[in-house]
């Protein structure tokens, strides 16, 4: 495993990141594909037998479920000054007023519960999910500065916004003498890669570690076109909403892919995730797993080395996409 620093922190993360979205209860929430705690702890335990000791999850994952099974995993394999342990918080947690959002309530409610279902005392990166349109950034960073200030975080991050909003809250952070942003956890994978134009510019700049989401665009990079789908692909209608199977520049683009894995004779995900491994300021891709191979092969990728020319013959059939992820 390789390590190294999230940002301009002195935090030191392995390169890979378990994504735990899919650790949970079916019955809880929206996605049929998510494994039970038994299944989650395999993987879960391999993570850290690998070297990882990054791991992301969030509130809303399955309602709760996905906290309370990283957390009790975590305990039982790891010791806890050893481990990253990286949640968020915006999406509802509940019906009825202040059941979701950034507000002061919500945040200071909110990180409670998770600590609890974590079964933790401290929170290493407490990010926001997406930008609050309804509440005012200086009202949920002051909340995030007072959350660090206690003590139940240790760094705070952010998700999926545009470049604007992010700089204008690094901005206000630093008016404020805040706690600042540390990372941004976007979309961005070799089928969707608009954060290239101002996003990983800003995080270069501002020393941002970056942790992108869905590097295999679901499932899509990791296997051919023709080959069956998964549970996941025929049922996660939000991933369908994010890819159109039917755009000719993606599919060259994963064509391509499959040629360079074969010529390399390693599996399609090494080389999507060697392509993002060798992104500046990339930290770590948010890898999820659903099975132990679909990890080992993760890890594998940061054995490879793209060349300049293979680099090159994967990116030059993309076209700009519309915007996926700052909602």
């Amino acid at each position: 495993m390789q390590y190294t620093r999230l940002g301009r922190t002195g935090l030191e993360v392995s390169r890979i990141c378990l994504g735990c979205m899919s650790f949970g209860d079916a019955t809880r929430w929206i996605h049929q594909w998510v494994l039970d705690e038994e299944q989650s702890r395999q993987i879960i335990k391999k993570a850290l037998d690998l070297g990882i000791n990054f791991f992301d999850t969030a509130n809303v994952y399955s309602l709760g479920a996905s906290e309370e099974i990283v957390g009790r995993a975590l305990k039982d394999f790891a010791r806890r000054d050893e481990v990253v342990i990286a949640t968020k918080v915006f999406f509802g947690m509940r019906e009825g007023p202040n059941g979701a959002g950034l507000s002061r309530k919500a945040i200071l409610s909110e990180v409670d519960h998770s600590l609890k279902r974590l079964g933790t005392d401290y929170i290493d990166l407490y990010q926001i999910h997406r930008w609050d349109y309804q509440t005012p950034i200086e009202e949920t960073l002051e909340a995030l500065n007072d959350v660090v200030r206690a003590g139940k975080v240790r760094y705070i991050g952010a998700s999926s916004m545009y470049a604007w909003q992010f700089q204008r809250a690094l901005y206000v952070a630093e008016k404020h003498g805040w706690s600042r942003f540390v990372s941004m956890q976007n979309h961005l994978n070799l089928i969707y890669r608009e954060e290239e134009r101002e996003m990983l510019p800003l995080c270069r700049q501002e020393g941002i570690g970056v942790i992108p989401y869905s590097p295999l665009a679901s499932g899509r990079l990791a296997r051919e076109r023709s080959t069956e789908g998964t549970l996941r692909a025929e049922t996660d209608q939000i991933a369908r909403l994010k890819y159109d199977a039917t755009a000719a520049a993606d599919q060259q683009i994963i064509d391509r892919l499959g040629e360079v894995a074969h010529r390399r004779a390693v599996p399609r995900a090494q080389i999507a995730l060697a392509w993002l491994l060798q992104k500046d300021p990339v930290t770590a891709p948010i890898v999820g797993a659903t099975k132990v191979r679909q990890l080992e092969e993760a890890v594998g990728a940061l054995d490879v080395q793209l060349s300049a020319e293979e680099v090159a013959y994967l990116e030059e059939p993309y076209v700009p996409h519309r915007m996926v992820g700052p909602e």
